[in-house]
């Protein structure tokens, strides 16, 4: 028989915040040791019934779009966007939250088109490549799916709120390693960017699972 392996228990879980888009929840915890302490999450879940603690189902809070652009597909999408976090712009593929009901690709089109003006055409890739995966475990229970596709039209930024500070950037591959070496960038950013820069071929490394 399998050895039963204890884990740590969540015993209580304490709202602390109500916010729209992000919230904060305490929770007391004990070890597997028997230890009892105290964490803190950070969710996009509105109430504590809504906490993947409690659902148990890994449904994606955003997405997070790499598209290519371009007759020879050799610019990537990205966005520079100021981030409040680290009071200063960073780099990152252009993303957005999952609204209730909402399919994830739609969600990218529509993000794709709010944000950059472009017209987001997705790919038909494995599901282990695009499924929602965490982003930031040791805080958060986020977890945002991949899009990947191809833009077309033009730049825009008709569709940004006032409080989005981003500018679009259509960069090639001189320019992204430029952003490696020089600038910030999401993590999630900086991985695809350096499959964008070693695959001879758009998107090859989706063909290798």
């Amino acid at each position: 028989t399998a050895r039963r392996i204890k884990m740590p228990d969540i015993k209580k879980v304490t709202p602390l915040t109500e916010n729209p888009h992000v919230n904060l929840y305490h929770l007391d915890v004990e070890s597997k040791t028997g230890r009892k302490g105290h964490y803190y999450v950070a969710s996009r879940a509105k109430t504590e019934n809504e906490l993947k603690i409690k659902t148990r189902k890994n449904t994606p809070d955003g997405v997070i779009i790499y598209s290519l652009y371009g007759e020879k597909k050799d610019r990537v999408v990205l966005v520079r966007q100021y981030r409040y976090a680290i009071d200063s712009y960073i780099y990152e593929f252009p993303a957005g939250l999952v609204e209730p009901g909402e399919d994830y690709r739609e969600a990218a089109i529509r993000e794709m088109k709010e944000e950059t003006g472009l017209t987001l055409t997705p790919l038909d890739v494995d599901p282990a490549y695009e499924k929602p995966y965490f982003t930031t475990i040791g805080m958060t229970d986020e977890s945002c799916a991949s899009v990947y596709g191809y833009a077309s039209g033009q730049v825009s930024g008709d569709g940004l709120e006032d409080s989005e500070e981003l500018e679009i950037v259509l960069a090639d591959r001189e320019e992204v390693r430029r952003i490696l070496r020089e600038e910030k960038a999401a993590i999630m950013t900086a991985y695809m960017l350096m499959h964008f820069l070693h695959d001879d071929e758009p998107f090859a490394f989706l063909k290798e699972i």
